[in-house]
């Protein structure tokens, strides 16, 4: 189970120390503001660690980024699925279940249910330590255009 990082740690020490095969996940953009975020290759896991700038108006973790990490983890994984081609979010619902502390870690699991010829659907879980934070589905879809560059988090399992 990872460890809680405290305020404290994080200021002190710089980012607490990443869970097991998590790199850092490349973002740009959006993210790249919101983030540092990070990811597991192995089965397209991102995560973050939860600091104060995430924090909603009751103190803890803003429904909106755990959004954007089920976005990112699930977009990607819709990608992977879509043999590297583009997609684009067509629809995203999430349930919120419980509460993010801030001074943890958070991670988004991506699960593909299906792909067509043009869409993706996927699942996912947004978890705290043993907890789950948020239940998330949607529908991604596949463009006929291939990404200029390698999209961070999407490259190829190595097995």
């Amino acid at each position: 189970m990872p460890k809680a990082m405290t305020r404290e740690t994080a200021d002190a020490e710089g980012p607490a120390t990443l869970p097991e095969g998590f790199v850092p996940g490349g973002a740009s953009g959006f993210l790249d503001l919101v983030g540092p975020v990070y990811v597991r290759q192995a089965d397209g896991a991102f995560g973050f660690h939860a600091e104060e700038k995430h924090a909603n108006l009751i103190g803890v973790v803003h429904g909106g980024m755990l959004m954007s990490l089920a976005d990112r983890a699930l977009g990607v994984a819709a990608m992977r699925a879509a043999d590297g081609a583009n997609c684009v979010t067509i629809e995203l619902g999430m349930q919120f279940v419980g509460a993010g502390q801030i001074g943890t870690w958070i991670e988004a699991r991506p699960f593909v249910v299906r792909r067509t010829g043009s869409l993706v659907f996927l699942r996912g879980e947004v978890v705290s330590g043993g907890d789950v934070l948020a239940s998330a589905s949607g529908v991604w879809k596949i463009l006929r255009r291939r990404p200029s560059e390698p999209v961070p988090g999407a490259a190829a399992d190595p097995s």
